[in-house]
């Protein structure tokens, strides 16, 4: 009976007691977040979606960044707002995507459509910004002398229509900073097929990124530069896969007879087969044409009303006549073999200046393979895959909300584990992915 008692006396006393979790005080360590200024392109404008509009703009990482900093001795950060959530207007410009309905000679499906609405007209803001982030900012770019003339973003919040980026620099008189640039240097090669750009020179890539990192540090200046991603891991390179083309058996029998024809040397067989895909190096006299490849990539931009309807990548339905996919919907082996090569240096140029200026080094490529084999974060199941993964916006290079305030956790670990700051984890879950209708 005693023993009973002393039980539940025991329980009562338990019962009685919360559990205590010790957590550290938010801090700023040996950095100093009072005055804080973001440097890079669409990244760190903010960009989502095909577009800069307001939400995507107010949870860019540099704001949210911003905003964490705040519980550790940051001061205010001011971005040159989108009053608009539809984008920004000037020639060229489109507005941003939502997921809606479309009808085509596929029938009706889900996916992207423009989002039609008043947009912000391109006008100087009139202010000092702390978001110097523009997007399509190569980063020798930053160092152009009359920037704001040829980018329109840039020249709603630029001092003077003939500064360089870097100008804008000193009179924020920074006491920390973060740096993200270097994806366009190779963006465009990738997104247009590597036909409609080239890919930035390691030694202009070198020279441009150690001028900006000495315009930034100035005297005894901290910060955290990023590395560049995988970027051929974003959804805009891997939705539509290299053996696309579905066929049934009458239908692969007719398109074998149809290649003996035409004396090309390729087998269809049911079930999924490659890609038809213009190639200049081909033998046969009149078709420059051969299969896709494993490991070749298909880019979100190809037009897959062509590829349904009427045998873009495989058989014109018109003509009756092979109809490769042309070159700038697609990355060969060759020019993915270029993106990894240039991805590669530029990353050991970035690593090194980190290590030179005693910088935090937030490592996204690392980070994006992490999220190709998908992760779990504040009970969140995250991939790279288009729509449903959680993390990509749209346009399928550019992160959502969610994904923009995932990097942000990153970016602040490694400002933690570089100057021993205790800043906390953005809650993920407060910020939305894609939108479904």
């Amino acid at each position: 009976m005693k023993k009973l008692v002393y039980i539940l006396f025991s329980l009562v006393i338990l019962a009685g007691c919360e559990p205590k979790i010790d957590e550290l005080s938010p801090n700023q360590g040996s950095a100093d977040f009072s005055r804080f200024v973001s440097v890079g392109n669409s990244l760190t404008a903010g960009f989502a979606d095909g577009a800069l509009y307001f939400s995507a703009q107010n949870n860019s990482f540099p704001n949210l960044l911003a905003q964490q900093f705040q519980l550790a001795g940051g001061g205010t950060f001011v971005q040159p707002v989108v009053n608009s959530e539809f984008g920004v207007e000037f020639p060229g410009s489109l507005p941003r995507l939502i997921l809606g309905f479309s009808t085509s000679c596929a029938g009706t499906s889900m996916g992207p459509v423009p989002d039609i609405g008043p947009r912000d007209p391109v006008a100087p803001v009139g202010y000092l910004v702390n978001n110097l982030g523009i997007p399509g900012a190569k980063s020798f770019h930053l160092l152009a002398q009359g920037y704001a003339m040829l980018n329109p973003y840039y020249a709603r919040f630029a001092t003077s229509a003939t500064n360089m980026v870097i100008q804008e620099i000193p009179p924020l008189n920074p006491t920390f900073f973060s740096l993200w640039i270097g994806n366009n240097d190779v963006l465009g090669y990738a997104t247009s097929g590597g036909v409609g750009d080239t890919i930035t020179g390691l030694p202009m890539f070198g020279s441009s990124m150690g001028v900006i990192v000495n315009s930034l540090v100035g005297v005894g200046t901290k910060g955290v530069i990023a590395n560049i991603p995988d970027i051929t891991s974003a959804p805009f390179f891997n939705t539509i896969p290299y053996n696309g083309l579905t066929l049934n058996d009458s239908l692969a029998n007719l398109v074998n007879y149809a290649m003996g024809l035409f004396g090309l040397p390729f087998v269809y067989h049911a079930g999924p087969n490659p890609f038809l895909v213009a190639d200049p190096t081909s033998p046969h006299p009149y078709f420059k044409v051969r299969q896709m490849q494993p490991g070749e990539l298909v880019l979100l931009t190809a037009p897959q009303d062509s590829m349904k309807c009427y045998g873009m990548g495989l058989i014109s339905s018109l003509t009756l006549t092979p109809w490769p996919l042309p070159n700038q919907f697609v990355l060969t082996q060759d020019e993915i073999d270029n993106i990894n090569t240039a991805v590669a240096g530029y990353n050991q140029i970035i690593a090194g200046l980190a290590q030179t200026h005693g910088l935090a080094l937030a490592d996204m490529n690392t980070r994006m393979k992490n999220l190709e084999q998908g992760i779990i974060w504040d009970g969140i199941r995250m991939n790279t895959k288009f729509v449903t993964g959680g993390v990509f916006s749209l346009d399928g290079i550019h992160p959502n909300s969610r994904g923009y305030a995932l990097i942000t956790n990153y970016f602040i670990d490694a400002i933690n584990a570089e100057y021993g700051s205790t800043v906390p984890h953005v809650d993920i879950t407060k910020y939305p992915g894609v939108a479904f209708p």
